[in-house]
């Protein structure tokens, strides 16, 4: 059998981890081929380019030091990143110094790196899910056990209605009739969309521009749209009066937070190989909502896809959780992030129309 000869540079490059060394000087003098992949960059166009110039981390830089100084290796676990792209992503690093023949003399730094926001938010994910189908089942039986004393109280409110001789009594009974009118619009909300579904082929550009149209005649007049449109992303199937729902409560909350001027961005992508619910799909549609407003309140960030969970005073708290239960019937999701001056809300549809691989799979 004829002998397979592999060199290191082979074998670094069968590597799934991403592996950088630095010169003294902090500079890139390797690359193996997943952190090409990783930079976006070849090791050609990277070779004695400085490593504070390819990650703005002020954690990552100060543990590059902290090893030299030390003289011991160091691990950054979970930690965000930005890139030459300013993409952010987070990764897990392990920096390790390495030496001369001469003992204890460093020569440079070696970086491991592994990826590690997919899976992060493959879980994340997940927990949202489980979260919301336990909330969904609660307000399910709470609903039940509201209804049914609201439909007797509407229905006596009536009977005593038409007794009264007195208008001015009557008054009353509205009130009863049109409280408990509200009551049951409130609980339905708080259920989710009562239908399925219509599928038909929609283009979420039109869907996108609808929405901006509308909220800029409704008072929006000042906000700057930023529309970044891929042209080549097919329609979808779906709902287009849900997708437009979608889309409005989203942009009406980031209208909300920019307050009278500010900027909001309108960006569709594709993204291949990924996903949702814990299925892969070939195609998936990604288009973001993104604002530069204050941002969501840490404290609601994991919670504000639940019902009666509001960042707003005047809130109902319903808008996003609808959103979400609408997306979920067309096999996506709603994802948000945010920071201080920056807020994404992520709409994922997938493109392949019902095909997809578990989840458990790369991607």
């Amino acid at each position: 059998m004829e002998q397979i000869r592999m060199n290191d540079d082979n074998l670094m490059d069968l590597m799934a981890c991403a592996v950088v060394v630095l010169d003294a000087d902090l500079c890139v003098a390797y690359m193996n081929q997943s952190a090409e992949m990783l930079f976006g960059q070849s090791l050609q166009r990277m070779r004695s380019s400085n490593i504070t110039y390819l990650v703005h981390s002020d954690v990552f830089h100060a543990q590059l030091r902290l090893a030299w100084q030390l003289n011991e290796p160091q691990a950054v676990r979970e930690q965000v990143m930005y890139l030459l792209d300013e993409q952010p992503i987070t990764v897990d690093c392990i920096i390790t110094p390495v030496y001369e023949y001469e003992p204890r003399k460093i020569t440079g730094l070696l970086l491991e790196m592994q990826r590690v926001d997919r899976q992060m938010r493959i879980v994340r994910e997940k927990q949202i899910l489980n979260q919301q189908q336990a909330v969904h089942e609660l307000v399910r039986g709470i609903a039940h056990e509201i209804k049914n004393p609201l439909g007797g109280l509407r229905g006596a409110a009536q009977l005593l209605e038409a007794e009264l001789e007195n208008p001015e009594l009557k008054e009353y009974t509205q009130i009863i009739i049109a409280e408990a009118d509200r009551l049951k619009h409130l609980v339905n909300g708080m259920l989710g969309p009562g239908k399925l579904p219509c599928r038909e082929p929609v283009n979420i550009h039109e869907v996108l521009e609808y929405v901006r149209n509308l909220v800029e005649i409704e008072g929006a007049a000042n906000v700057r749209f930023i529309r970044d449109y891929d042209p080549s992303i097919p329609e979808l199937l779906g709902d287009r009066g849900q997708l437009v729902q979608v889309c409005l409560n989203i942009v009406n909350n980031a209208v909300r937070a920019v307050g009278e001027s500010g900027t909001i961005w309108l960006r569709t992508r594709i993204l291949r190989q990924f996903t949702i619910q814990q299925r892969r799909h070939r195609l998936v549609l990604r288009a973001d909502i993104c604002d530069d407003g204050e941002g969501v309140p840490a404290h609601l960030i994991d919670k504000i896809f639940l019902p009666m969970v509001s960042g707003h005073a005047d809130g109902s708290g319903l808008g996003l959780a609808i959103a979400q239960a609408l997306l979920r019937q067309h096999g996506g999701l709603i994802q948000c992030e945010s920071v201080s001056g920056y807020t994404c809300f992520s709409i994922l549809i997938p493109l392949d129309r019902g095909e997809g691989t578990d989840g458990n799979q790369p991607g």
